[in-house]
This record gives structure tokens, C-alpha cells and sequence, in this order.
């Protein structure tokens, strides 16, 4: 029976959805330049990696619902930016040229992402954001569609970035105290790990932004206080009990252990690793080129965590395996010791741990979490009071109270010593000083 022909390729949809669990259908139509713009990006190799990129890293061993990606992710920023610069555009018309630029910078902010995502940045030491820009600038695919858009869409792209862009809202609306990506991250993240702290009043915090054609800034009025109030409130937990959970701490560290591990081995040729992963090791004394860092990715470095739990290195091998069965470091909550306390008892869990046959420098660490809720940083927010803008903090004891920094300071062991560990604890909490 003779085969089919291969249908001929018709004209080209008139709109696309994407079909998001926080903002139901995101519609791009192909007669809006602007969104047959963002079409074209979307089917980029680059930003299709995004898929293969978990949104938050390995958190889904602490939250097992956090599955999300850094595509959905992308998409919900731009969905979300479409809707705060239209609306915003309304009142503004003047701000129109303009929308391509915000709409693009929201698209792809994420697109430089390694990864793990925020993990890469910690193991590799590296920032996401310089890749953004690099592949803005360098890539062909994105470089020229926003160039062939309209000329200098690129450097305007950029300048969103570095928050140089002569208009102040259009790199506001993307990163700044009240952005898009913020607004979208803590609504995903709420959904995907179940926790209840990230529901916040979307549509009343976009309703209340404000351009200020005097100063080319983003406002709030000030019948949106409340709503970003609630906001920062929701941040402020979010990063307490979601970002900051001390088994996300735990996962890092051992990620970081296993890849400073791989490294040495690679150094003495006794590492298995493909030219991508290889070459990501040797960073940062040896830079990557644009292809090997796009060519990394969640499955490429997990492929390569599971061939190592089985690295005749015993140490690579275990902290491999700890990883992947998900047995990870206890953690301990040491913030009430003094400094050296903290020092004292991680000694004495060190030489506890080699009594035993574990490198206690591996096994054994302090980290310690910092945030704070709201900062001045970026231009910080500002709402209209009595004919004049003024900082939020000036205005809400509430966001005083979280502009206060929140450090809370962990100490991490195998749980094979936690018995041990528990009957020497109570001498070090006896001895903890007073909060004040």
C-alpha cells in the first residue's frame, strides 16, 4: 500500500495557546507583531531548554510536587507583563513603542538558567544573568528575530538587564521589589509545593500600578497598599519556609560536595564525564563557550550523578547515591549559638565523624540562610500619598518590620550520628545565649 504524501505546511496559525494552571489559556496572535515576536522565541533551541530545566532545581526532593519548569515559568512572567503593561499602556499610550521590549525582557530573563537553576549558580559559580544577556547578544536565532523586529529591540532587551533603560518602568516591570517575575514565581512555586503561603491578590496588585511620566517610574497607588503588603508578607514565608527549607540547604550541599568531588577526580584522570559535563567541571578556570553551556541541563547532570554511584571513588560514589535515594544530612537548627559555639560543636561533629570512617569536612558543614522581606534596592517601591510618592516602608509599619533582616544558621550531619549527636546537644543549648 503506498504511503501518504507529507501534508504541505499551511499558513501559519493565527494565535497560540499555552494552557497554564495559574493563568488559564496564554493566547499569542500571530497579527500582533509583538506576539508573533515571542512565537518565534518560544521555538528557539535555547529557550525550549528551558523545559529541561526544573524551576526549582532539586527542591522536588523536599516538595514533591515541585516538578514545574523554567519554560512554564518564563511563559507566566510574559503572560503576566502583557497584562501590567497593557493595562498600564491604557492610560500611557506614549509608553507603546515600548511593549515589544518589556514583553521580550519578561520572555526570555530566565533563558540563561543552568542546571539545577539557582543550584548551578552556588555549585558552578556562575550567573545566570550574564548568560541571559549572552545569548540576547550572540545568539543568531534570538538576536536577529528582535533586530528584524525592530532595530536596537536587542540593546533595549539588554538594558532591561542591567536596569539602564531611560524609562525606569520597562526594567521594573522585569526586576525590580514588584515585578513580574516575583508575582509569578511566588503564585508557581505556592501551587507546585503545596504550600499554602504564596497566595497572593494578583489582580488587585496589577490593578494599582502606576507610570509616573515625571520620573518614567513604576507606582503603586495607594489603595493597592494593602494588596502589596500582603505581597511582601507572602515573600517574606515564602522564603522562610520554601526557598531557605532546610532540606533544600541539605541537597545543595550535597550536590556541591559530589560536583567539587567529580572535579578532583577529573584533575587526576580518574573521572568518566562527556565534553559537556567535563567541561562545565573545569569552570571557572577554563570559560565556557556559549554551545557547552547550553548543552547542559537537568538530564544531562543527573545521567552523570547516576554513572558516578557506581565511581570506584567510595566518596563521589556515596555522596551520588545520597543524592539520588534522596538520603540526605540531617539538619540542626544552630542560630542561637554564638559564632563560636557554632564552630565549636561543628568540631566536635567533624572528629566525632572520622572516629567513625566519614570525611567530616564532606559529611559535615554550617550553612546559613539569609532574607529579608523587603529592601530599597532597585528603586524599592514607591505609592502615591497625598500628591507625592513616597517608599512603602515610610508608610507600613508592616513592611518596617520585614525590611529587618531574617538569618538563621544550620548545621548539617549524616543521620547515622544523630543519636550521638542529640546527647551532647543539650550541653551547647544550656549554654546558648539569651535572645534578646
Amino acid at each position: 500500500m503506498p504511503l501518504e504524501p507529507w501534508p504541505q505546511a499551511g499558513p501559519p496559525k493565527a494565535s497560540r495557546s499555552y494552557h497554564d494552571p495559574l493563568h488559564g489559556a496564554i493566547t499569542l496572535h500571530a497579527s500582533d507583531p509583538d506576539e508573533a515576536l515571542l512565537t518565534q522565541l518560544i521555538d528557539t533551541p535555547a529557550f525550549q531548554r528551558l523545559r529541561r530545566i526544573r524551576q526549582l532545581g532539586p527542591a522536588s526532593l523536599t516538595f514533591h510536587g515541585a516538578e514545574s519548569s523554567r519554560f512554564t515559568h518564563s511563559l507566566g512572567v510574559m503572560a503576566i507583563a502583557r497584562r501590567a503593561f497593557d493595562q498600564i499602556q491604557r492610560r500611557y499610550p506614549e509608553l507603546a513603542p515600548h511593549r515589544a521590549t518589556v514583553l521580550v525582557a519578561a520572555l526570555l530573563h530566565d533563558i540563561g538558567h543552568g542546571p539545577f537553576s539557582h543550584t548551578a549558580e552556588e555549585v558552578f559559580g556562575l550567573e545566570h544573568e550574564h548568560w541571559t544577556r549572552r545569548m540576547v547578544r550572540e545568539l543568531p536565532e534570538i538576536h536577529d528575530a528582535l533586530e528584524t523586529h525592530s532595530a536596537g529591540l536587542a540593546a533595549a532587551v539588554d538594558q532591561v538587564y542591567t536596569h539602564a533603560h531611560p524609562i525606569a518602568l520597562v526594567w521594573q516591570l522585569v526586576s525590580s521589589q514588584l515585578d513580574c517575575d516575583r508575582l509569578d514565581y511566588l503564585l508557581r512555586d505556592s501551587y507546585f509545593t503545596g504550600a499554602s503561603y504564596g497566595q497572593l491578590d494578583l489582580d488587585r496588585i496589577l490593578m494599582a500600578l502606576r507610570f509616573e511620566p515625571a520620573s518614567g517610574r513604576l507606582v503603586v497607588a495607594h489603595k493597592g497598599l494593602s494588596a502589596i503588603e500582603h505581597y511582601l508578607v507572602v515573600r517574606h514565608f515564602m522564603y522562610v519556609q520554601v526557598y531557605n527549607h532546610p532540606k533544600n540547604i541539605s541537597v545543595t550541599w550535597l550536590l556541591e560536595r559530589a560536583f567539587e568531588r567529580a572535579r578532583a577526580d577529573l584533575l587526576i584522570g580518574k573521572l568518566e564525564a562527556d565534553p559537556t559535563v567535563t567541561a562545565w567541571l573545569l569552570t571557572p578556570d577554563r570559560p565556557l563557550s556559549l554551545e557547552t553551556y547550553l548543552a547542559g541541563d537537568d538530564i544531562v547532570f543527573t545521567y552523570h550523578l547516576q554513572r558516578w554511584r557506581h565511581s570506584p571513588d567510595l566518596l563521589l560514589a556515596d555522596l551520588c547515591r545520597r543524592y539520588l535515594d534522596r538520603d540526605l544530612l540531617k539538619t540542626l537548627e544552630v542560630t542561637r549559638l554564638s559564632v563560636d559555639q557554632q564552630q565549636d560543636l561543628l568540631n566536635s561533629v567533624r572528629t566525632h565523624l572520622e572516629q567513625q570512617g566519614y570525611s567530616g569536612e564532606q559529611y559535615s558543614g554550617l550553612r546559613r540562610t539569609w532574607s529579608r522581606g523587603y529592601t530599597t534596592y532597585n528603586a524599592g517601591i514607591s505609592l502615591h500619598s497625598d500628591n507625592a510618592f513616597v517608599d512603602i516602608k515610610d508608610l507600613s509599619p508592616l513592611v518596617q518590620t520585614l525590611s529587618q533582616p531574617f538569618e538563621r544558621t544550620w548545621l548539617l550531619y549524616p543521620r547515622e550520628i544523630h543519636p550521638w549527636l542529640r546527647q551532647i546537644w543539650a550541653s551547647y543549648s544550656a549554654a546558648a545565649p539569651e535572645a534578646e
